[in-house]
Parts: C-alpha cells; structure tokens; sequence
C-alpha cells in the first residue's frame, strides 16, 4: 500500500510514517498542503493521511481538490477537532474517513488499511491462493499452515501480487506501489526481494515470472 502523510507538525508525521512503514506499508511525508497536491501529480496513492489544521493551504482545500481528480486516493482526515460538526464537515467535502487527534496508532492503521482494501476493486481482508494464506493486517503469512518469516517488504510484494489476482506487474510498478519515494529506480531491490520471497514460499514455485513484463500469482 502507497501511504501519503500530510501533517505539519515534523514530529508527528515522523512517527506516523515509521508505524505505517513497520506494517509494510510504503510511505511518504510532507509538511504541507500544496507540496501534497504536488506530490499526488506523481504518484497514484492508496491512502492520504491529511491533517485538516494545515498553514497555508488548508486540508479542507486540499480534499477538495483531491475530489475534483479522477485519482482512486482515499483520504483520512486528522485533526484535533473532534466534535460531531467537525467530522460532518470532513465527510462532507470528500473525506473518506475521519479521526480526531490524540488517536491510538493500532486504530490508525486499521483505518488506513481497511480504506485502502476500498481503493482497490474488492480486495478481501484475508487473501488466499491455493495453500498460500496472508492476512495483511496481522501481518501473518502461511503455506500449508507453517507460518512463514516474511519481513515486511516481502509480505508487502507478497500482498500486492495476491490482491492483483494474476495480472502481471512489472518490477517498475513493484517499485512504485510497494517502496517510498527514496527508491532508487536503477537499483535492483525489486529482483533481490522477489528471490528472497520465492525461497521462502518454498515448493512449488508460486511466483511466475513472465519473460520482459513481469510478475504475477
């Protein structure tokens, strides 16, 4: 899952990038409302993370504008407002989901994901194929009941290849929706963890290799 944090107290967009990033999400912050609709331009998001109390271009602007795009980028809205009127008005210009500050970060990612199956055709919270089973959100996978030691960028490409259910996806894609910004796009990352998953998938092989376009479950 592509995550986009939106929130300009430094401090907290740190932290919540590095508790989405623990759950193999793949994150990118920003300060502020403007650089948030650049960065949208760029890459197409799951889920933005959008605090409402924003300098300069408020959050509410920003929604609006996201609404006004035909981008399937879900938004959650973050403020310290939390009064029924408040979340009306966030629902209200085009917010998906709304969650007053302080807030629990397991409730926050539990937000995140179940807003991110949404932005996706019909994506069930538990994905199976054959004797492979991976439940994202505790971040559990198993082939033929043994759990196996994925870490988490290898249960992130495990997961996104289930949930595109034999479509084939190129290694630039990979790149795109399952690491950040700081990827370096000529580096070999994609490769080097795609070997190491398939060696923890064990036999028969799952991941099909599909000559100069990609791969696919």
């Amino acid at each position: 899952m592509r995550v986009l944090v939106v929130e300009d107290h430094v401090r907290l967009a740190d932290s919540v990038a590095r508790v989405l990033r623990r759950e193999g999400m793949a994150v990118d912050v920003v300060y502020d409302g403007t650089a948030a609709l650049d960065r949208t331009t760029e890459v197409d998001y799951d889920v933005m993370v959008l605090d409402r109390d924003l300098p300069g271009l408020h959050g509410d602007d920003v929604c609006r504008q996201l609404m006004r795009e035909p981008r399937r980028t879900r938004v959650l809205m973050l403020t310290a407002a939390g009064t029924l009127a408040d979340r009306v008005a966030g629902l209200t210009i085009g917010a998906d989901d709304y969650l007053p500050k302080p807030f629990a970060y397991p409730e926050l990612v539990a937000r995140i994901r179940a807003l991110g199956r949404r932005s996706r055709t019909a994506v069930p919270p538990v994905l199976v194929h054959g004797d492979l089973m991976l439940d994202p959100a505790r971040r559990l996978a198993t082939r033929a009941g043994a759990r196996l030691p994925l870490n988490p960028k290898e249960l992130a490409v495990l997961e996104y290849l289930l949930t595109e259910r034999g479509r084939v996806v190129s290694a630039e894609e990979l790149l795109e929706r399952v690491w950040d910004e700081a990827a370096d796009p000529f580096t070999t990352t994609v490769k080097a963890t795609m070997n190491r998953l398939r060696s923890k998938l064990g036999e028969p092989p799952v991941i099909e290799t599909v000559p100069r376009a990609g791969y696919r479950i």
